[in-house]
């Protein structure tokens, strides 16, 4: 049904996101966060705990206010959400 293809969609953003950060943690480095390790192990130290927690909560929000299914669009179509007008 709708609901199961929106779950199935965002768990794939989710997984696509996830994937890219964790690739892009081995080239870009924050100001402020150059020497914390790199790698799942960063969410056990200090600063790379808060940051953890800021990214949850950027896309905690994201998930639930900005990204809303709308149920009379196909599963994913958010129209243009950052008006780019396309």
């Amino acid at each position: 049904g709708l609901l199961l293809d929106h779950v199935q969609v965002t768990h794939t953003r989710v997984a696509m996101m996830a994937a890219s950060g964790g690739l892009a943690a081995h080239f870009v480095k924050f100001p402020g966060f150059e020497d914390i390790h790199s790698g799942l192990s960063v969410v056990t130290t200090g600063p790379g705990t808060y940051g953890f927690l800021a990214l949850s909560v950027v896309a905690g929000a994201l998930e639930m206010g900005l990204w809303n299914q709308d149920p009379s669009k196909e599963p994913g179509n958010f129209g243009d959400p950052a008006s780019f007008g396309q």
